[in-house]
Order: structure tokens, then C-alpha cells, then sequence
């Protein structure tokens, strides 16, 4: 494919060959984050792990220490004292059977992250095939399947984000905003790593972390060498 003037100028700026280590990854970028929003930086991994194997799978969250630079938007569903208590807890929109019929006709997805408690979830399994492949369904391992309402909006509000091993064995996730400067979008870039490193399958063998790279949204992918 023709890449475009604008590509090739970003394209200019580094050596697309090269491995850079992860601050000098961030800062180059971050200079070829040169749209007129603020661009959101990507963090891609490819993992030498199984996918199609249950005990390989990869998945967890983890709150970056300097935020999203976003304010996720918080559904929480849940009945009685649970939905006084959400509400209190800052929840944006709190609900049951009427959210839950919202969603089926209506198509109603104006939220980042939906919170449930325990007893909601076999009302919940009628939009699983809605809520699912974008990834809002709540879920035991992501912590948004929970009584401690506390906990999971605080760290939603804090900056969590999940990551999980898509089909071709790539975990995907964001690391802040281009307007961060290096040294938060490095100590968010950490935070996942050492997360993802966590999470290695006791059952993976040979290399884990077979490639490492950063973009931003309208930017070029930047390599990282991978850690040890």
C-alpha cells in the first residue's frame, strides 16, 4: 500500500528496523504522535504461549500508575443496598432488569466498563453475545464480577485496564495519553510488563515475550526489546 506524505515523514523520524529500549521507544513515539488531538499511545505484545491450550491462556488487569488519561464511564448492575452503595460510590449509572432490557433493545452501550455483583449475572448472560465481543462483559478474573463494589470502581476511576490473549497469541492494551511525557507512560509501561511477566502460563516453554511494540493512534509501531 502508497503510504501517504504524512506517513513518510513519521516514517523518517527513526530506524523502523531498530529495537529501542522502552524509554527511548516512548519518547520516539511520542514525536511522531503529531496529530492535532492527543494521541493515545498502544502497547501490542506478542507471547509465546498457546492460545488454544486453557492452561495458556493470558488474562488479567492492572491499574497503571499515572491513569488512562481517560474517565472510564462505570455501569454498575446490582439490586438493594449493592445499587445504594454503587451510586454512592460514584458509580455513573446504576441498574438491573431495566438496564439489562436497555441493552437488548436498544442497543445501549454508552459505558466503559460494567460492574456486577454475583447474583446479576444470570440476567446478565441474556446480552453476553452483545456485551462479550466488545469486551464488557463482566467477568471473575477481570474483578468486575464482585461484592467489593468499593474496590472495583475505585480502581476502574484509578486507571485498571485488562488485558487478554487475543487469537493469534497478541495481548493489546493502552499505556496513557501522548501528552504524558516518557517518564509516566514509562512507569505505566512497567506496570504492564511486570503484570504480563506475572501471568506467564506455568505451562509456556521457550521465549515469552517474542515481540514488544508501541504506537500511537495514528503513529507508526515502534519496536522494544523485550526484558529478560
Amino acid at each position: 500500500m502508497k503510504k501517504t506524505k504524512n506517513e513518510k515523514a513519521k516514517l523518517a523520524m527513526y530506524d523502523n528496523k531498530a529495537i529501542y529500549e522502552p524509554k527511548d521507544a516512548l519518547a520516539t513515539v511520542i514525536k511522531t504522535a503529531t496529530a492535532k488531538f492527543d494521541e493515545t499511545i498502544e502497547l501490542h505484545v506478542k507471547l509465546g504461549v498457546d492460545g488454544t491450550q486453557a492452561d495458556q491462556q493470558v488474562r488479567g488487569t492492572v491499574v497503571l500508575p499515572a491513569g488512562t488519561g481517560k474517565s472510564a464511564k462505570v455501569l454498575v448492575i446490582a439490586k438493594g443496598d449493592k445499587a445504594e452503595e454503587a451510586k454512592k460510590l460514584g458509580a455513573d449509572e446504576v441498574g438491573a432488569e431495566e438496564i439489562i432490557q436497555k441493552i437488548q433493545t436498544q442497543n445501549y452501550l454508552d459505558f466503559d466498563v460494567c460492574i456486577t455483583t454475583p447474583d446479576m449475572m444470570p440476567i446478565l448472560g441474556r446480552v453476553a453475545r452483545i456485551l462479550g465481543p466488545r469486551g464488557l462483559m463482566p467477568n471473575p478474573k477481570s474483578g468486575t464480577v464482585t461484592t467489593d463494589l468499593k474496590k472495583a470502581i475505585n480502581d476502574v476511576k484509578a486507571g485498571k485496564v485488562e488485558y487478554r490473549l487475543d487469537k493469534t497469541n497478541n495481548v493489546h492494551t493502552i499505556l496513557g495519553k501522548a501528552s504524558f511525557g516518557v517518564e509516566k507512560l514509562l512507569d505505566n509501561y512497567n506496570a504492564v510488563l511486570s503484570a504480563l511477566i506475572k501471568a506467564k502460563p506455568a505451562t509456556s516453554k521457550g521465549t515469552y515475550l517474542k515481540g514488544i511494540n508501541i504506537c500511537s493512534t495514528m503513529g507508526p509501531a515502534v519496536k522494544v526489546k523485550p526484558q529478560v
